[in-house]
């Protein structure tokens, strides 16, 4: 696959990026999946090998995992949906919040990859709608791995956002864009770069599943009650939603018996995107050891 963009400071106008994103789509295969009577959900596909499915988070679609795909393509399936009421997927009714689009997603993977075993990636809103997944124990399902995931009844401060709402100069937009971005996604600034505000621009103003509040509370704990494949966390210390209170998110990480837990340093919310390459090796050892396990265990040897 094409080398992957490379984010650095600077106000440009976008073009590299729109590019770089024109590109990745280009080498996607496109699949379609019902979520309701007469609408569906929309994957993209890159690489081969053994699958693994990518979840994106809220005001997101699949370009949460722009700056991931490419490197696990090398080596692996890779399976990236806009989740039902985002990006280029219909909006399904009843769908309104993460307990309720786990089914569609889980129905999707079972169409599309059969009984095959998969690995199952969420970020954000997306890591609680693999968690959803993941507490119905799918068969196939080898592997879960969280990133930034809340519902763990920890409510921090909310980060101060400024309002699109009547801004109309496409400058300034792009300078609320890349306020937003620092003030929840990415901790460091030179990281709201060209690339990281397209993605916010094509992605969020297509977020049509409103008024979600599952995230609010402490589902995570009852659904790990549930999840019978091995799980593995990760969080950055920079992420708005924890940075004041780090004590108390690794208790309840804790308390959700993962295999591992991991506190990703410097990192904000969107830690994918912003330490990609730290990001990246961290996933490939997780799903090589899940591979690992499950070739252990069909040849008749331990756990992994």
């Amino acid at each position: 696959m094409n080398a992957e963009f490379k984010p650095g400071p600077g106000a440009g106008d976008g073009i590299a990026a729109a590019r770089a994103i024109d590109e990745l789509e280009a080498q996607a295969e496109r699949h379609r999946t019902p979520c309701g009577d007469g609408v569906h959900m929309v994957w993209r596909r890159w690489g081969h090998g053994a699958p693994v499915v990518l979840l994106h988070g809220g005001a997101g679609s699949w370009l949460h995992w722009v700056r991931n795909i490419a490197s696990l393509a090398t080596h692996r399936s890779v399976w990236v949906p806009d989740l039902p009421g985002f990006g280029d997927s219909d909006l399904p009714p009843g769908a309104h919040d993460a307990d309720t689009l786990s089914p569609m997603v889980l129905a999707g993977m079972q169409t599309l990859l059969d009984d095959e075993p998969y690995d199952l990636v969420g970020f954000s809103f997306g890591a609680l709608v693999a968690s959803c997944v993941a507490a119905q124990q799918p068969p196939a399902l080898r592997a879960l791995m969280l990133v930034s995931v809340a519902a763990l009844g920890i409510v921090g401060s909310p980060p101060a956002l400024k309002p699109m709402r009547g801004v109309e100069d496409p400058a300034a937009r792009r300078d609320v864009v890349r306020w937003n971005l620092h003030q929840m996604m990415l901790h460091d600034p030179k990281h709201v770069d060209d690339l990281a505000i397209l993605v916010q621009q094509r992605s969020a103003p297509r977020d049509r599943v409103k008024h979600r509040t599952l995230a609010l509370g402490d589902a995570l704990f009852a659904l790990a009650a549930e999840w019978r494949c091995k799980v593995s966390g990760i969080w950055g210390t920079q992420d708005v939603l924890y940075r004041d209170q780090m004590p108390a998110l690794r208790a309840a990480a804790d308390r959700l018996n993962m295999a591992d837990t991991t506190f990703l340093e410097g990192a904000g919310h969107w830690l994918q995107y912003e330490c990609a390459e730290a990001f990246n090796a961290w996933l490939a050892e997780r799903i090589d050891a899940a591979g690992r396990g499950a070739t252990s265990r069909r040849s008749g040897g331990g756990h992994a």
